[in-house]
């Protein structure tokens, strides 16, 4: 038995959660241990699903339980036993809702400090009051802009965005801002029961008529007699009428679904706002300066320039507030340095958190964490090198080492070989993914992994030759955009050569997605644009790999083809666990129930009913080839190849997914268990399997963030047989070797924000390698292994 009191490690005895393999490893405290391991084998289930779940599992335990019903808690996760485990505070990529009042600004808290500066610190024009601080707050009552409620802009529309074609009737489809399906058949049939002629043209109305359908405020109730079908009876019913700029501005300001909003924009119209000019804030609290800027004018600054400012208005200050100035301007200066040294200088305090990658939004918390003065924690980080260039990297890795030696323990589930050699612990997890993987292969300092063959990342972090000299295709054409003068570009013009694979970079915020951005299918040359990026494929459980990639159609087709489903009368709607008639009512097609604990975490039991398997025992007894609906959803990608090899329609889909590197998830697992490299991996799967009858442009956003070197390769064989087939590749990449492979290669800078924006070099990557002013160019020639600038 060890000394528990003073035993150096973290100690786990038999993790089993997803696919670990009842997972025995000790792990150093105060040290920076380094995860890794190919996508799938299970070092996010040992570093979040059992450790982390573990230390919040602990620490809710001596919360009040009263307060514990208040909290959002981890459920238990799947182990015997774990020792020497300190508080654990857990900094994941995952992203909450977007939410358009969140900033940089809120995620820091620098917006506080800034909002007490002026607060007491400001200049306030003669004989005014001094304001409190929520009254520089665009998210309070007391500060917020009355006329756009704090959001600097007002959302507008017109009846020519309503109306696209007015010499469709209403009945028609005249109003294209309404909604769809029953929804939208409903407004339509409360507007004749209202008395309006809904199958005359819509320009024929009378003005007053079209004034009042689509801007009225008042929302009348009237009985609606719906017109009988010959299959079914309706009753009358009483429906309440919205208008369409209502229906526009509610869903656009409440909707949770990102596509309902985007829908949504696309009729309304955007402009600051007239009172506050964008400011966001009441006149009063935006008479006050410092430092001659209103507190709209600082919060729009990048933070660099913001630092210098505050640094220099500090000691323009009027007597009496001088030593406030200074102590308030003095703590924001040393905390905008926690940012600015994690390579964020360039955003500013009112940049929206929708509009920042999941890296950036993960080294901002990391940044708040620096400054918490916390020790003796277990940070558990996920990837904070994702959506990071080399150049800033490097930064990072002081970060880590500035968090051990506050007398922490940095736990990181990482890919980036930098950041996997500078580790004092590796923890290697495999040898493959799903099934193959979940064994821990090495756990001790990272040389010891070159006598460990079974590892896929060894042969990576060792074997460092640069890549092999290949030879750059000929472009077919060109795909010229622009100017684009969008966030920090002005007025760029790029030129993107067709029928090659381009790689598009430069540091964090140098513009690179905002160049990609602009390619639509509306520019000369563009047949085609397919853009795959990783946001989820779902956002609920009941979607899955078999159902976003069209595989679970054609299951459920060779379902009611068998005997037994055409003996019953079954249709293909049986075989769905989404809608009543073949799924288990008990768990509503869930295959588990929720089992309120009251003071303890909710926790999920299989259902009592199907066990798990989501459909009723009639639907269970229907058997292809053996095996029944639910126990083809449990087949891995792997095995359902072999099971469906004479199935075309099927075996094109497993095959796309192999090909792709995704051989170990079930058909069945829910959309929300997969990472954003797995989505963006689903997503490349279901186009590669559709017939290309036209030459397409793939844009892809940083498609290796989250994939070990080992999937980078898979995914590179699939990218470059898009270029071979005839299509056109352009990737937004920070990985150099794969930036190395490239045909061409557009980089952007020379630095973030206001410092880049710019094309500072482009041409095949050798080319690149040598460029004077790029800072992507050394980097580059060492993946090259070229000498590098002239």
């Amino acid at each position: 038995m060890h000394d528990r009191a003073h035993d150096p490690y973290v100690r786990v005895r038999g993790a089993r959660e997803h696919n670990l393999a009842g997972v025995d490893v000790d792990i150093p405290r105060d040290a920076l241990v380094v995860f890794t391991g190919v996508s799938g084998s299970g070092k996010s289930s040992l570093a979040f699903g059992t450790i982390y779940a573990e230390a919040q599992r602990r620490y809710f335990e001596s919360v009040a339980p009263y307060a514990r019903r208040l909290i959002h808690q981890v459920g238990t996760p799947s182990v015997g036993e774990i020792t020497g485990l300190p508080p654990a505070v857990s900094l994941e990529q995952r992203r909450s809702s977007p939410n358009a009042r969140s900033s940089v600004g809120t995620v820091t808290t620098l917006s506080n400090s800034l909002r007490m500066l002026f607060s007491r610190a400001g200049r306030y024009p003669a004989g005014a009051e001094r304001l409190d601080s929520d009254a520089f707050s665009p998210n309070t009552a007391a500060g917020a802009c009355p006329s756009c409620h704090g959001l600097g802009r007002i959302h507008e529309t017109n009846e020519e965005l309503l109306v696209p074609e007015p010499d469709l009737s209403v009945r028609q489809g005249a109003i294209a801002a309404w909604p769809g399906a029953w929804q939208g058949k409903n407004l339509r049939d409360i507007l004749d029961a209202l008395g309006y002629d809904v199958d005359r043209p819509w320009r024929e109305l009378d003005a007053k008529d079209r004034e009042w359908i689509l801007f009225t405020d008042e929302q009348p109730v009237v009985t609606v007699h719906p017109v009988r079908d010959a299959d079914r009876i309706q009753r009358p019913y009483q429906g309440t009428y919205t208008s369409a700029r209502r229906h526009v501005l509610r869903t656009f300001s409440d909707s949770k679904s990102t596509s309902l909003r985007a829908k949504a924009e696309r009729f309304l119209t955007s402009a600051p706002c007239p009172v506050c000019g964008g400011g966001r804030l009441r006149p009063e609290a935006l008479a006050v300066t410092f430092g001659g800027r209103t507190i709209a004018d600082l919060a729009s600054l990048p933070l660099t320039a913001l630092s210098a400012l505050l640094s220099a208005a500090a000691t323009e200050t009027s007597p009496e507030d001088e030593e406030t100035a200074r102590v308030l301007t003095e703590d924001l200066v040393a905390r905008i340095a926690t940012v600015t040294e994690l390579g964020l200088g360039y955003l500013s305090l009112d940049r929206s958190t929708p509009s920042l990658s999941n890296g950036e939004l993960q080294r901002l918390r990391l940044a708040t964490q620096l400054r918490s003065g916390l020790f003796g924690v277990v940070y558990v980080l996920d990837e904070p090198s994702a959506g990071l260039h080399p150049a800033d990297t490097e930064a990072l890795l002081v970060v880590l080492d500035r968090l051990k030696a506050a007398g922490n323990s940095v736990f990181v589930v990482e890919h980036h070989l930098d950041v996997v050699r500078h580790a004092d612990w590796l923890v290697d997890v495999g040898p493959r993914a799903g099934v193959h993987g979940g064994r821990v292969l090495h756990s001790g300092p990272p040389h010891g992994l070159a006598d460990v063959e079974e590892s896929a990342t060894r042969r990576f972090l060792f074997d460092r030759r640069p890549a092999p000299a290949r030879e750059v295709r000929p472009p077919t054409g060109r795909l010229r955009t622009g100017p684009v003068t969008r966030h920090n570009l002005r007025a760029i013009d790029a030129a993107f050569p067709m029928g090659v694979l381009t790689a598009v970079t430069g540091v964090s915020g140098s513009g690179k997605s905002t160049l990609v951005g602009a390619l639509t299918e509306e520019l000369p040359g563009i047949a085609r644009l397919v853009t795959v990026d990783q946001r989820p494929i779902g956002r609920t459980p009941r979607s899955n790999l078999a159902t976003y990639t069209g595989l679970f159609d054609v299951v459920r087709k060779l379902f009611t083809e068998t005997e037994e489903a055409r003996a019953r009368g079954y249709k293909a709607g049986r075989f769905s666990f989404n809608v009543p008639g073949g799924r288990c009512e008990t768990c509503q097609g869930e295959g588990f129930v929720s089992v309120e604990l009251l003071f303890l975490p909710s926790t999920y039991a299989p259902c009592p009913d199907c066990h798990g398997a989501r459909y009723n025992p009639e639907t269970l007894q229907v058997r292809l080839r053996g095996l029944t609906i639910a126990e083809v959803l449990d087949l891995t990608v792997e095995s359902a190849a072999a099971f469906f090899d004479d199935v075309p329609a099927a075996a094109r889909s497993l095959r796309t997914l192999l090909d792709v590197g995704l051989g170990y998830p079930t058909l069945g697992q829910p959309a929300t268990e997969l990472s954003g490299g797995e989505a963006q991996r689903i997503k490349l799967a279901s186009e590669l399997q559709r017939p290309h009858r036209s030459p397409t442009v793939y844009v892809l956003d940083e498609p290796t963030t989250g994939l070990h070197p080992a999937d980078v390769e898979v995914l590179m064989r699939q990218l470059h047989g898009l270029v071979d087939a005839g299509h056109t590749v352009i990737v937004v990449e920070h990985d150099m070797d794969v930036v190395a492979t490239a045909d061409w290669v557009v980089d952007l800078g020379p630095g973030g924000g206001d410092e880049g924006g710019r094309i500072v070099a482009e041409g095949p990557p050798d080319r690149v390698a040598r460029a004077a002013e790029s800072r992507t160019a050394p980097y580059l020639a060492r993946s090259l292994g070229i000498a590098g600038r002239n």
